[in-house]
């Protein structure tokens, strides 16, 4: 959360038009946040920002976590392309 700087929680699914968060706070349903998300490279952790907003939440499997669904608001091509990459590197197709 870029506004808090608090860590929401780790992206456990991801698409084009949404990522699934595992935290272990709930996450108000309605609320758009602002994100950035560290992803790996050659050089270290860099930083994609973006806004989303949380669609639905519950508890995971695991009842010492919760899952929230986020939807993308209005996307980069950057963002796409880092998402689409995250993708293909690390198999969230499956």
């Amino acid at each position: 959360d870029q506004n808090t700087g608090r860590q929401l929680g780790h992206v456990v699914d991801i698409t084009p038009d949404g990522i699934m968060v595992m935290s272990e706070r709930p996450i108000r349903v309605g609320r758009t946040i602002a994100m950035k998300m560290m992803l790996p490279g050659k050089e270290g952790e860099r930083p994609i920002e973006f806004e989303a907003t949380s669609l639905w939440t519950g508890q995971d499997i695991n009842p010492d976590f919760y899952d929230t669904g986020f939807k993308v608001e209005k996307a980069t091509r950057r963002l796409l392309n880092e998402i689409e990459t995250l993708i293909d590197d690390y198999g969230f197709r499956d």
